[in-house]
């Protein structure tokens, strides 16, 4: 087992993480920007160590100076999180080259999964069903015309190193597909450096639907159910709840099934997600494979009574997974809490927190790193906080979110428990009919502050 884990990353994620070292044994170095300093990860660790100024191309991203922090503190192992070098693949391939195990996916892995269209081909090549589309990276643009023509619109055109919603465009008709393939591809060049393009058929009422896995070193894997990640804005999830209330036994069956396969084709070592797409008629395509630990792992550690973060240490060191498959016997929903206006078009709010009341009680799970004086960076992403509820049923579940949500005191700053606290009473959302477009038509209502 490792004796010292450093982990690459900041915040909530970095707090996560250490906790869970700590109730193994194992040692812990934080490393911070200078504008983390107060951060909580950084006041817990065993070791901190600042590796840079606040730009994440000066800290979080400069693998010469994370390298450096690891050597200097003796760190056998760097557990990477979520963002940042996660899905690497140079920096898996330099902590191999330094004797540093990266407690995530390999080189090969991160390179095979990374690029959105190597990945189709390597899951149409396992089996797994695939939304129709280009076999590869489109040409140009006469074959952009003929394949559109061929798939049928709509048509969704994608850019194969994007992320985060960038290089993406739906079309709907003939006459709109010259604007939307300059447009994508100068978006993702600029977000990139690559504007290699894909096409899909467009998806309709399409639900956001990830199986959550766990490969071993021996080539084998199982899956730990899946997560519903539907509610999104601009291609960013906001909650997240487990099990889908668009799930059936069968389906979770076939689905999970299929993840598995997927893992085991390319001998996935780690956790890891593989994202579906899922149609009005329970028809299932693959989207992608995240070969890192997601946000919204939370949820699923709770429906199963499972430490995701120590499972991956445990694979990591060696250990090899049970091979159980997973069913969940509880409802849990996350809010990501972000620092943002709900009312002002969502405009990130960074600055001091003056007042923090968390909210507690059965059933809530609050993962956080920041606290009342603590100052928010305008640096990097909006999210503070992972507000996690869990009981029998989802009635139950959204019941306690509701009540946690009122609880839950936050001021200095802005933040989105206004805009959950409305989400947790939409109709819509409440019976379970959402997709990835329920927030084209989600209005919130304003509210007189008193």
């Amino acid at each position: 087992m490792f004796k010292k884990i450093l982990v690459a990353n900041r915040g909530e994620i970095a707090l996560r993480v250490i906790r869970t070292c700590k109730e193994m044994g194992i040692k812990t170095v934080a490393v911070y920007s200078t504008a983390d300093a107060d951060s909580l990860h950084v006041k817990f660790a065993d070791e901190a160590v600042c590796i840079g100024p606040a730009p994440s191309s000066e800290s979080y991203l400069k693998i010469s100076n994370i390298i450096a922090a690891a050597e200097i503190t003796n760190a056998d192992a760097i557990h990477p999180g979520y963002g940042f070098l996660s899905e690497n693949a140079k920096f898996s391939k330099i902590c191999e080259e330094h004797g540093i195990k990266f407690i995530g996916a390999s080189e090969e892995m991160i390179s095979k999964m990374g690029d959105k269209a190597t990945a189709k081909a390597t899951m149409k090549a396992a089996g797994v069903p695939c939304v129709p589309g280009s076999e590869g990276i489109i040409a140009n643009f006469e074959e952009c015309e003929k394949l559109a023509k061929e798939v049928g619109y709509p048509v969704m055109l994608k850019a194969t190193a994007g992320g985060g919603g960038k290089g993406m465009r739906a079309v709907w008709k003939q006459e709109d597909l010259k604007a939307a393939w300059d447009s994508a591809r100068q978006e993702s060049k600029a977000a990139f450096g690559n504007d290699d393009m894909y096409m899909e058929k467009l998806i309709e009422e399409p639900r956001h639907i990830e199986i959550q896995i766990v490969g071993d070193s021996r080539g084998k894997a199982c899956h730990l159910s899946e997560r519903d990640c539907s509610v999104q804005r601009r291609h960013q999830k906001l909650t997240e709840e487990v099990p889908s209330p668009f799930m059936t036994d069968k389906l979770r069956a076939k689905m999970g099934k299929a993840a598995v396969k997927a893992a085991e084709f390319i001998k996935y070592e780690g956790a890891g997600t593989v994202e579906f797409l899922v149609d009005k008629h329970r028809n299932f395509y693959f989207m992608e494979m995240n070969t890192r630990i997601q946000v919204e792992h939370p949820i699923t550690e709770q429906v199963i009574d499972f430490d995701l973060i120590r499972e991956q240490i445990l694979v990591a060191a060696g250990v090899p997974i049970s091979g159980k498959n997973y069913t969940p016997n509880l409802h849990s929903i996350e809010c990501r809490i972000n620092a943002e206006d709900p009312f002002n078009d969502f405009r990130p709010s960074p600055g001091r927190i003056t007042t923090l009341h968390a909210p507690g009680g059965h059933g809530v799970r609050l993962d956080t790193h920041v606290y009342a004086g603590y100052s928010i960076p305008p640096n990097y992403d909006s999210m503070i906080a992972k507000l996690i509820t869990t009981a029998q049923t989802r009635e139950e579940a959204i019941n306690k979110m509701k009540r946690a949500l009122d609880e839950f005191v936050i001021e200095g700053i802005k933040t989105t428990i206004p805009f959950h606290r409305q989400l947790m009473d939409h109709p819509d959302y409440l019976a379970g009919n959402y997709t990835t477009k329920f927030m084209e038509d989600f209005k919130i209502k304003d509210i007189v502050e008193e």
